[in-house]
């Protein structure tokens, strides 16, 4: 059972992580958005990418560590 807390957590920092980069970019939006709009637009996609692949890895992960201990 300690893998599956560990990895539990592992994914709860990912997640809180993940949080704090969009929260930013929420926060930043105006002023990084007039001064340089192709890059925001990069950050926002590549935000949105990590965040999707955080949710995908645990969509996997849940399910075969409940298959792996019953």
């Amino acid at each position: 059972y300690a893998i599956y807390f560990t990895i539990t957590g592992l994914h709860g920092l990912h997640v809180i992580g993940g949080m704090i980069v969009i929260a930013y970019l929420i926060f930043s939006a105006n002023s990084k958005w007039a001064k340089m709009p192709d890059k925001f637009t990069n950050r926002v996609e590549c935000t949105g990418l990590y965040w999707h692949f955080v949710d995908l890895m645990w969509i996997f992960i849940f399910p075969a560590l409940y298959l792996i201990f019953p």
